[in-house]
């Protein structure tokens, strides 16, 4: 787990120093004006930075969705899951034959029928964490799933037949 210490500069921003796992150490430093750059120091000389790159506020916004998966899954990673105990989270690929299209997900009523939860909802240039029971299912939407392995398994026929 990393560990992440923040600070206020006064007048700039604040700056973000983080140490990974693997020892590596970065800083990002947010400007008020919404810039942000970011430092990678050697393991050996915490002063001096290997490299250093500098994004706009809109670029920055895409990063964290580019690096969590949110915008493009490794093939690999198509049907990973992630099992905690009894714990699933899937992610399924909603395909314009399935009879959820159009539908909320108060209208499946996805807890009441399956047990399961939808974590988050994915659409190219979009994403939504923890959506709401108004939110819609549409087609080629990715939909982040929790739950036990068989009610997994019925939210998926819930998705394909309505």
């Amino acid at each position: 787990m990393a560990l992440i210490r923040e600070s206020d500069l006064p007048g700039i921003g604040k700056k973000y120093q983080i140490e990974t796992a693997s020892e590596d150490k970065i800083v990002v430093v947010i400007h008020d004006d919404g810039r942000r750059e970011i430092y990678h120091y050697y393991d050996d000389d915490p002063d001096e930075s290997i490299s250093q790159v500098t994004l706009e506020d809109d670029e920055a916004r895409q990063l964290p969705a580019i690096i969590g998966g949110m915008t493009y899954k490794p093939k690999a990673l198509e049907s990973i899951e992630v099992s905690l105990e009894e714990l699933v989270i899937e992610w399924c690929k909603v395909e314009p034959s399935y009879k959820c299209i159009n539908k909320t997900i108060a209208e499946l009523h996805v807890r009441q029928r399956t047990g399961a939860t939808i974590l988050a909802t994915v659409e190219k240039g979009k994403q939504k964490i923890n959506p709401g029971p108004s939110d819609m299912i549409t087609a080629d939407m990715t939909v982040v799933v929790a739950g036990e392995r068989q009610q997994i398994k019925q939210l998926k026929e819930l998705l394909i037949n309505g």
